[in-house]
């Protein structure tokens, strides 16, 4: 048996940058009620005709990821690739990520679990390389939002939360097993699956032509609807039981926490769970507040840059852990 480590990190955010002040020139919005509420300062969207896709901004952070762990781009053996906003309907954007990267015919895999995408394919990526099918696995998380969401006040609560971007990781076998991802911990509740979610379009619904048909003003069905309320409450509950599973199966303790890196869905998710936990501002790292909700490229957005600054160090106890649509939630602990 051999354990996975992380040997690479990267991430990319488009240039242009949309405030909360812009946003309330579009909107019936403010810069107080977007903070108050989420936490969101700014947020990055893509701009039409520079090129940034899911696919492409995956791309660009996978690139960095591989520098930063040494690995030539022969000795990647699978991708797996987070998304729920693919370049595609099909297929997905993992293969566009072997051929842009000019990859050997290698698998590659989408994984659609949302919010929890990242630690969903980590724990997919390192299951492989446990058992010694792969060495070397490129995992992504990507999301281009800012072209499907309703910026107008109908669809604020929303559309003022999520943000673009891409984080990417290398995963690396690792003899010693004592190090690297400790243990992944998985879970879903398909009985709220339609308090957060887009069910327009769909081929076991309504499908484009049926929408297009209809031509429907009032018709939402194909912006993102949440429950913020509901899904708030589940979160927090979720969160600490699925870190508490990975503390827990690892016999540590919260005390024993370097660093958390949680999904930046809400700043008040983070910091209820950081309290609940008795964690110190030094050991939950979060940027919401620049880049609002990039859904499965937040995780590795944010690891990227905890370890860019120096919050991550060798030895240190880091766990990640997410909770979204699904609703699906899971949590990695992870010995640097």
């Amino acid at each position: 048996m051999y354990n996975s480590k992380i040997s690479g990190l990267g991430y990319y955010v488009p240039e242009h940058v949309v405030t909360n002040n812009d946003l309330s020139k579009i909107m019936d919005t403010n810069d107080e009620w977007i903070r108050e509420r989420t936490g969101i300062q700014e947020r990055r969207h893509v701009v039409k005709g520079d090129g940034d896709t899911t696919a492409t901004m995956g791309v660009k952070a996978a690139k960095v990821a591989m520098e930063r762990a040494g690995i030539d781009k022969k000795e990647i053996d699978f991708i797996v690739f987070a998304t729920l906003s693919p370049d595609y309907y099909f297929p997905g954007p993992g293969v566009l990520v072997q051929k842009e990267l000019g990859l050997d015919t290698i698998g590659a895999l989408d994984v659609r679990n949302q919010c929890s995408g990242f630690v969903y394919a980590i724990s997919v990526a390192d299951q492989f390389i446990k058992t010694g099918m792969y060495k070397n696995i490129l995992v992504i998380g990507s999301e281009l939002h800012s072209t499907g969401l309703d910026m107008t006040t109908r669809g604020r609560a929303v559309s003022v939360i999520f943000g673009d971007g891409a984080g990417a990781a290398v995963l690396t076998r690792e003899e010693d097993t004592t190090r690297g991802i400790l243990s992944t911990h998985l879970h879903s509740e398909g009985e709220h699956a339609e308090e957060l979610a887009l069910t327009a379009p769909g081929m076991g619904g309504r499908w484009v032509l049926d929408i297009l048909k209809e031509n429907d003003p009032e018709d939402t069905s194909y912006y993102p609807y949440m429950n913020g309320q509901f899904v708030f409450k589940n979160a927090v509950v979720r969160f600490s039981e699925v870190i508490m599973e990975g503390l827990k199966q690892n016999k540590l303790h919260p005390s024993d926490i370097d660093m958390l890196i949680p999904h930046q869905a809400n700043l008040r998710i983070s910091q209820f769970i950081q309290q609940k936990f008795g964690l110190s501002d030094d050991k939950v790292y979060n940027n919401i507040q620049k880049y609002g909700n990039t859904t499965a490229a937040s995780i590795p957005i944010a690891l990227t840059e905890a370890w860019e600054e120096g919050k991550v160090k060798e030895g240190d106890v880091v766990v990640l852990a997410a909770f979204g649509s699904g609703f699906t939630w899971g949590s990695a602990v992870i010995k640097w």
